[in-house]
């Protein structure tokens, strides 16, 4: 049984002691492909390096909202020129954060622009993080009807989530999903059609409720499997082989 982590953050230091363990892991709990998205124009570098060192790991590269103060606008002509030489599988992780104390919004706005039209312009899909901004990214988003992509760890309701479906995109979902207290959380994973639903871990982040508190790991993408099984009622194999030609799909993996 195949799974693909649509969204771990490999590159991170917290993975720098045991990588590989960490995606041999992986792989022995059927994760056969990992989507590591950038967040600063720092990393690029990095998320290139660390990708380059393994065929199955693939980057996307972005300007992440919560490290707004952190972009400077020189970075989005940065970003162009690093698509046009660079193999990238998404334009990402991008997005609006609207949980941050003090964000500026209008400037998260306009970094979030200018990635979905580079996301246009370079034929690629977007990682697209919206936290208490699902519907501002959705109105954002009907500017540019090129545009497709995943809403990662989606937060939104089943409405906004078979809008965008509609339109070309897809949800992922991880950890959160497993917690029993994610009513809300676990009724849309329920009734979304499959075919709008990708798995992803987030590690090291967000890890699912067996590891509350730890260190998360692309292989409890595994435990995220076996929560929307049950929830749905479905074989977990036939949530798997859906779930992984969607994300082969979007993210043009073959």
């Amino acid at each position: 049984m195949e799974l693909i982590d649509t969204h771990c953050h490999l590159d991170d230091p917290r993975f720098d002691a045991d990588r590989e363990a960490v995606v041999d892991r992986a792989r022995a709990a059927g994760v056969s492909r990992f989507v590591v998205p950038a967040t600063t124009a720092a990393l690029w570098p990095r998320v290139r390096a660390v990708c380059a060192a393994d065929p199955d790991l693939f980057p996307a590269y972005g300007l992440h909202p919560m490290f707004e103060p952190e972009h400077r606008d020189a970075d989005l002509e940065s970003l162009d020129h690093w698509l046009a030489d660079e193999p990238a599988v998404a334009v990402g992780e991008c997005g609006l954060d609207y949980f941050v104390d003090g964000a500026n919004r209008e400037r998260q706005r306009a970094l979030f622009r200018r990635q979905v039209e580079l996301a246009v312009a370079h034929d690629l899909p977007l990682v697209i993080h919206a936290r208490r901004a699902v519907e501002e990214a959705i109105q954002l988003l009907k500017a540019y009807p090129g545009a497709r992509g995943v809403f990662h760890s989606f937060s939104g309701s089943l409405q906004q989530a078979l809008l965008l479906h509609e339109r070309g995109f897809l949800m992922s979902f991880g950890g959160p999903v497993t917690y029993e207290g994610a009513t809300r959380l676990r009724k849309l994973v329920a009734r979304l059609p499959a075919e709008a639903i990708m798995l992803e871990s987030d590690a090291p982040d967000q890890p699912d409720a067996a590891h509350r508190g730890g260190r998360n790991e692309p292989a409890c993408v595994a435990a995220v499997l076996q929560t929307l099984g049950a929830l749905r009622g479905e074989a977990p194999e036939a949530i798997a082989a859906t779930t992984c030609a969607n994300a082969r799909r979007l993210f043009r993996l073959d």
